[in-house]
C-alpha cells in the first residue's frame, strides 16, 4: 500500500507527519462523488413524485376499496417488482429512468392521502409539518452520517430484521385490521426510516455504498415512508374538521 506523508505543523516539517495511504483517500473521493450523484438524483425523483401527487389527487379510486386485500397485495407486488427492476439495472440509464417511474407512481399513490389530509381545516399547516419534520430528520440525520467517525455499518443486520419484523406486520395487519397495530406501524416506520437514512449515507460517505441508483432509491424509500406516516399520525392526533 503507498504511502504519502501529510504535514500536520507547517512551523515544524521534520516533525508532526501523519501517514494517510491513497487507498483511504480515494475511497473518500469515491464517497463523496456518490453522495453528490445521490443528493441529485435523490431531488430529481421529487419532480416525478409532485406531479404523481397531483394526479392521484384527482383519480377517483374507491372502487379499490371493494377488494382491499387484494389491492394491498396487488400494491406489495408492484412496489418490490419494481425496485427489483431498478436493482437489475442499477448500472445502467435504464435504471434512472425506472427510478424516476417508480417515484412517479409513489406520488400517484401518496396523492390519495394528500387530499384527505388537506380537507382537513389545518390540513396545510399539517402538510408543511410533516414536510418540515422530515426534512428536519434528514439534514440532521445527514449531518451526523457524514461528520462522525463512527461507522454505522454495524446497523445492517439489525435493519434487515427491523426490515422483514415491520413487513410481516404490514401483511398481518391487512387481515387484521387492527388501528392499534397501525399507530404503532406508523411508529416503527418514522424509526426504521430514520435509522435506514443514517445508515444508508454513511455508507456511502465510508465507501460501503458505491452505487448513486441503488442509494437514491434506500433514501427516497425512506423518506417516502418518513413523511407519510408523519403525516397520518399528524392527521389522526392533530387533524381539525372545524
Amino acid at each position: 500500500m503507498e504511502l504519502k506523508p501529510v504535514r500536520t505543523d507547517d512551523q515544524q516539517p521534520a516533525r508532526g507527519y501523519t501517514y494517510e495511504s491513497t487507498h483511504d483517500l480515494a475511497a473518500t473521493d469515491s464517497g463523496r462523488r456518490v453522495l453528490r450523484n445521490t443528493y441529485l438524483l435523490l431531488a430529481a425523483s421529487l419532480v416525478p413524485t409532485a406531479i404523481g401527487a397531483v394526479i392521484g389527487s384527482n383519480l377517483d379510486l374507491s372502487f379499490l376499496h371493494a377488494s382491499p386485500i387484494i389491492f394491498s397485495f396487488a400494491l406489495l407486488a408492484i412496489f418490490y417488482g419494481w425496485i427489483y427492476a431498478i436493482e437489475r439495472n442499477k448500472n445502467s440509464g435504464l435504471g434512472v429512468g425506472l427510478l424516476l417511474g417508480f417515484t412517479a407512481f409513489m406520488g400517484v399513490l401518496l396523492g390519495p392521502l394528500l387530499h384527505a389530509v388537506l380537507g382537513l381545516s389545518n390540513g396545510v399547516q399539517l402538510v408543511a409539518m410533516a414536510a418540515g419534520g422530515t426534512a428536519a430528520a434528514f439534514f440532521g440525520l445527514a449531518g451526523v452520517a457524514t461528520t462522525s467517525k463512527r461507522d454505522f455499518g454495524v446497523m445492517g443486520n439489525f435493519l434487515t430484521v427491523g426490515a422483514i419484523v415491520i413487513m410481516l406486520a404490514v401483511v398481518a395487519n391487512i387481515f387484521f385490521q387492527s388501528p392499534v397495530v397501525y399507530l404503532a406501524l406508523l411508529g416503527a416506520f418514522i424509526i426504521f426510516s430514520s435509522l435506514m437514512i443514517l445508515w444508508q449515507i454513511n455508507a456511502i460517505v465510508r465507501g460501503g455504498e458505491t452505487n448513486y441508483i441503488s442509494a437514491t432509491l434506500s433514501l427516497y424509500v425512506a423518506l417516502y415512508n418518513l413523511f407519510t406516516s408523519l403525516l397520518q399520525l399528524l392527521g389522526i392526533f392533530g387533524g381539525s374538521r372545524d
